[in-house]
C-alpha cells in the first residue's frame, strides 16, 4: 500500500483559478489528471469498539472540515466518528444515541458540526464537538430530512425533507429563514460562488436553480432531467431519470452540475443550461450499490440503508469518482464534455476513463478539498492517495 507521507497540498496539483481555496501565487507542479490513475487504498479503519460478534456499523455519510485536516462519518449505531487524516489516525468518537445521526456536515469551525436526526424527532443538531454539547436545535421539519448542504463561505445552510419542503438556515438563529415548498425536494447544493443554490425533485425529474439573494421570488431556472436526456438519444433507463437519486453537486470551477444515481450511470449536465453533457454509465457489473435513495422504500436486492451518495467531482472539477459493490470508477469531464469521444455504447453515453481496484464495496465517497486524498466507505472506512510506485 501508499503511504500517507505522500499526501500532498492540492495547491501543488493544479491551478489557483481552478481552485477557489488557493492563494493566487500558488504555481502548480503537478496535475491532478497525472496522479489520480495511482490512487490507492492506504490505511482502513475498522472499529475496534464493536463487541465480537457483532457486525461492524454502516457508514451512512462522510465530510472532511475546510482545511482538509479532519474526515467525519456518521454510522448506523448512532456515533460520530472523526479522523486525523495527516497522520492517518482515530481521533474520537461522539454519540447521539438518544436522537440519532446522519448527513454529519462540518461547519466552517472544524469543533462544531450539523447533522440529522433519525428518531425521537426531525430536527436538526449543532454539536460541539470538542465537549459533545449541543449549540443549537433547528427545528421545523416534519418529516425525515433527506439532505443538509452547508453554504461554501459563510453560516448559511439548506435542508431538505420528505415533508416537501426544502429550508434555509443560518447557524446564529434557531428559526429557519426560509422554506421553499416542492414536491420530494429530496437533495439540493450550493454552487461554489455561495450565489446559487439547487434544489433536485426525483419524483418530478426537475432541478430548479436559485438565487440566494432573492429565492422568495422564486426559482430563475429550471432543469427538465427527462427533456435534457431525451435531447442526448435518450441514453439513459427511465427510472434514472424519475427515481435513484442520491447526490447534486456543482464542480468547484461552476462549469457543471452531476446528478447522482444508485442506478446504471450519473447525469453530468450543463450548470448553465442543464443540457445533459454526458449520462456517465457504470461497467455493467459491480457498480450498483445496495444502498436505498433518499426518499425511497427498500427494493430487492438492496440493505435498507439510505444513500448519501456514491459518487463526487474531484475538486478541480476534472473528473468524477463513483464507488459500487466494487472498484471505483473515474470519468474524465473534458472527455465527455466533446460529446461522446469516450463512448462506444451509443450516443450522449461516457464510459469510465480508468477503474481503480477495490475488493470492498464503496457506497460512500468524498474526496478531501485541500489534500491529494480521498475517502470511501460503506462498512469500514478507507483512505486513499496516490501511490508514488505505481
Amino acid at each position: 500500500m501508499a503511504s500517507l507521507s505522500t499526501i500532498m497540498d492540492l495547491d501543488d496539483t493544479y491551478s489557483a483559478a481552478n481552485n477557489p481555496r488557493a492563494p493566487g501565487s500558488v504555481m502548480p507542479t503537478m496535475r491532478l489528471a497525472d496522479v489520480l490513475p495511482a490512487f490507492r487504498p492506504t490505511k482502513l479503519f475498522r472499529r475496534d469498539d464493536i463487541k465480537e460478534g457483532k457486525p461492524q456499523p454502516h457508514i451512512l455519510s462522510i465530510d472532511f472540515d475546510d482545511p482538509g485536516e479532519l474526515c467525519m462519518t456518521s454510522e448506523s449505531d448512532e456515533t460520530i466518528q472523526i479522523y486525523n487524516v495527516k497522520d492517518g489516525r482515530f481521533d474520537k468518537s461522539l454519540l447521539s444515541r438518544k436522537y440519532g445521526v446522519k448527513l454529519a456536515k462540518f461547519t466552517h469551525t472544524s469543533s462544531s458540526i450539523i447533522y440529522a436526526s433519525t428518531k425521537q424527532n426531525d430536527a436538526i443538531r449543532y454539536l460541539a464537538t470538542h465537549d459533545n454539547s449541543f449549540i443549537r436545535y433547528f427545528e421545523g421539519h416534519e418529516a425525515a430530512v433527506t439532505c443538509l448542504a452547508m453554504h461554501p463561505g459563510s453560516d448559511n445552510f439548506i435542508s431538505c425533507s420528505l415533508d416537501n419542503t426544502a429550508r434555509l438556515w443560518n447557524l446564529n438563529t434557531r428559526n429557519w429563514t426560509g422554506k421553499l415548498h416542492i414536491n420530494t425536494p429530496f437533495l439540493s447544493a450550493w454552487d461554489p460562488s455561495g450565489n446559487v443554490f439547487a434544489i433536485g425533485s426525483p419524483h418530478s425529474a426537475i432541478i430548479l436553480l436559485y438565487d440566494h439573494r432573492s429565492y422568495e421570488r422564486g426559482h430563475f431556472s429550471r432543469f427538465d432531467v427527462l427533456e435534457a436526456v431525451n435531447n442526448r438519444g435518450n441514453p439513459a433507463p427511465i427510472e434514472d431519470v424519475f427515481s435513484n437519486w442520491t447526490k447534486l453537486e456543482f464542480s468547484n470551477d461552476g462549469k457543471h452540475l452531476l446528478l447522482g444515481s444508485k442506478g446504471d450511470g450519473h447525469f453530468l449536465l450543463d450548470a448553465f443550461d442543464g443540457s445533459l453533457k454526458a449520462y456517465l454509465k457504470k461497467p455493467a457489473s459491480g457498480q450498483v450499490t445496495r444502498r436505498v435513495a433518499p426518499g425511497e422504500s427498500p427494493t430487492e436486492g438492496s440493505n435498507g440503508i439510505e444513500s448519501s451518495g456514491e459518487v463526487c467531482f474531484t475538486p478541480d472539477g476534472r473528473f468524477v469518482l463513483s464507488g459500487g459493490r466494487q472498484d471505483l470508477v473515474a470519468w474524465d469531464v473534458m472527455a465527455a464534455n466533446i460529446g461522446v469521444a469516450q463512448s462506444s455504447v451509443g450516443k450522449g453515453i461516457a464510459e469510465p476513463t480508468f477503474v481503480l481496484e477495490e475488493k470492498r464495496e464503496t457506497a460512500v465517497v468524498a474526496f478531501n478539498p485541500r489534500y491529494n486524498m480521498l475517502a470511501t466507505a460503506d462498512q469500514e472506512l478507507v483512505f486513499w492517495v496516490p501511490d508514488p510506485h505505481a
